[in-house]
C-alpha cells in the first residue's frame, strides 16, 4: 500500500463523493485486475480502485500501458447500477469526465477520439478501458479503467505507439520554476464529480449532445479498420458526422449514405495521419 500522508491527501480530496469503497495502491499490476477481483467478491457500487504505479496496465484491444510512478493517474470504477448500458456509453461517459475536468481546472479543449482516448492538440493524454463482468449469465457489473500521462515521463517513445502521445503538463502554463506539477488527487476528484452527474443521464440526448460537441475530426474524414487484422482490412472510410443513441459513431460516405460503426476492436484513423488507434 502507500504512505500515510498520500493515503490521507487522497481521502481528503474524495471526501465529498459517494464512493462504496477504494483501495490505494503504491504499486500494482493493473488496477482493471483489481477491481475485477474486488467485483467478484461482491465490492459495493462505486468502489474505486487507485494506483499510483502500474506494471501491467492494459488498454483497449489487450495493449499494455506502463505507468510511472506519480507521473500518471491510473485508476478503476466498479459500476454495479446501470450496468447493463451500452459498453460504449460508459466509454463515453468516462471521457466526457476527463474532457470537463481538463476544462474546468485547466481551461484546455480536450477531444475525444471515438471511441476512448481523450486528445490535447490532436495527440493523446488519456485512454479508457470499459469491462462487463459476468458470473455465469448475471452480469455482475462494469469496470471503467481510466489512465492520464501527467508528466513527460509518462509518455511513451513515439515508436512504441501507434498514434501521437503527450502530457497534461506539456499543455498548462509554465511557472517561474518550469513545469507545473498536476494536483492528480484534485483531478481525480472532478472527474469522478463530473462523472457521478452524468451517471443517471446516460440515455439522454443532452449527453450525446456534450459527447458530440468534443468529437475530434467532426466533418473530416476518417479510416475504420479491423484492429486485429495483420493487414489492417479498411471497413469504412467517411466523413465524422455524430453518434447515435448507443454512443456508436455515425460516418458519411462518398455516396452520400451514412454508417453506422459500433463500438468494437476496430482502429480510427484519420485520413491526413500516419497513425491511429
Amino acid at each position: 500500500m502507500v504512505s500515510n500522508g498520500d493515503s490521507e491527501q487522497l481521502q481528503q480530496a474524495l471526501a465529498g463523493l459517494p464512493l462504496g469503497g477504494m483501495r490505494y495502491f503504491e504499486r500494482l499490476g493493473s488496477t482493471m485486475d483489481e477491481a475485477a477481483a474486488w467485483l467478484e467478491q461482491g465490492a459495493p457500487d462505486l468502489a474505486l480502485v487507485v494506483a499510483e504505479q502500474q506494471s501491467a496496465g492494459r488498454g483497449r484491444l489487450g495493449r499494455s500501458w506502463f505507468t510511472a510512478p506519480k507521473a500518471s493517474l491510473a485508476f478503476s470504477l466498479i459500476l454495479r447500477q446501470q450496468a447493463s448500458a451500452p459498453p460504449t456509453l460508459w466509454t463515453g461517459l468516462g471521457a466526457l469526465a476527463v474532457c470537463e475536468a481538463f476544462e474546468k481546472l485547466y481551461s484546455l479543449q480536450p477531444q475525444i477520439k471515438w471511441p476512448n482516448d481523450v486528445l490535447l492538440n490532436q495527440r493523446k493524454v488519456c485512454g479508457i478501458l470499459t469491462e462487463a463482468h459476468w458470473q455465469g449469465e448475471q452480469l455482475l457489473g462494469i469496470v471503467l479503467g481510466i489512465g492520464i500521462n501527467l508528466a513527460p515521463s509518462a509518455v511513451p517513445p513515439r515508436q512504441a505507439t501507434l498514434f501521437p502521445a503527450t502530457c497534461l503538463q506539456e499543455h498548462l502554463p509554465p511557472s517561474a520554476q518550469g513545469l507545473v506539477e498536476v494536483n492528480r488527487f484534485h483531478l481525480l476528484a472532478v472527474i469522478l464529480e463530473r462523472l457521478l452527474a452524468w451517471r443517471s443521464n446516460l440515455h439522454s440526448k443532452t449527453f450525446i449532445q456534450s459527447w458530440e460537441a468534443r468529437l475530434a475530426y467532426r466533418q473530416q474524414t476518417i479510416q475504420i479498420f479491423k484492429a486485429l487484422d495483420e493487414q489492417e482490412s479498411l471497413l469504412a472510410e467517411g466523413d465524422v458526422e455524430g453518434l447515435n443513441a448507443e454512443g456508436n459513431l455515425i460516418i458519411r460516405l462518398t455516396n452520400g449514405d451514412t454508417q453506422t460503426i459500433a463500438f468494437g476492436e476496430i482502429r480510427l484513423r484519420p485520413l491526413s495521419s500516419n497513425g491511429g488507434l
